[in-house]
């Protein structure tokens, strides 16, 4: 698996509604930009050999440098499926909601739920926001939260970008009620 790119951002947010935050909250994503393994082949039935041949390399290559970049222990996370315009949405989502590429993430975070994803279409330069959920309970309010990111020549028209973001908390002064006060 070869990428042409790869992308790390890290954000910290030391101050939100004029107050400090402490600790300090902070975001890493990281993301490679590689060739669509369906790129020019027209539509593709079955999608299982580009799969197998790209999504466990691409997870293995990215969870561990996510976590090295957050730098602190992880309690949200997500994932991003970005393809150009000659691709498909379905190229991005069979690369990420796979096992295959998720448990990677997942081992490495000691996480129980689902990663929450997006995908979509676009041309280089498209912003996009990557969906971050409580890695352990999907329930917890103060950690569903997004990361807008944007790569400037990315992806090219026969190329897909792959990030997985994670952060150190929820977001900075969330003020709501855990969800059992509704129920």
């Amino acid at each position: 698996m070869k990428y042409r790119k790869l992308v790390t951002i890290v954000e910290e947010t030391t101050r939100e509604g004029g107050r400090d935050v402490a600790p300090v909250a902070r975001v890493a994503i990281v993301a490679a930009i590689i060739d669509n393994p369906w790129a020019g082949q027209g539509f593709v039935e079955d999608l299982n050999a580009g799969i197998d041949a790209v999504a466990s390399d691409l997870g293995a290559l990215l969870a561990p440098k996510v976590m090295e970049a957050l730098g602190a222990p992880l309690e949200a996370y997500g994932k991003a499926a970005i393809v150009g315009l000659d691709g498909e949405i379905e190229h991005g989502s069979a690369l990420i909601h796979t096992l295959k590429f998720g448990n990677h993430f997942r081992d490495a975070a000691q996480a129980t739920t689902l990663l929450p994803a997006v995908e979509k279409r676009g041309p280089a330069g498209v912003h996009f926001d990557i969906p971050l959920k409580h890695f352990t309970d999907a329930t917890i309010r103060s950690h569903h939260q997004s990361v807008e990111v944007s790569i400037a020549d990315a992806p090219h028209p026969g190329e897909i970008i792959i990030a997985l973001a994670a952060a150190t908390g929820g977001r900075p002064q969330q003020r709501l009620a855990a969800l059992s006060t509704e129920l």
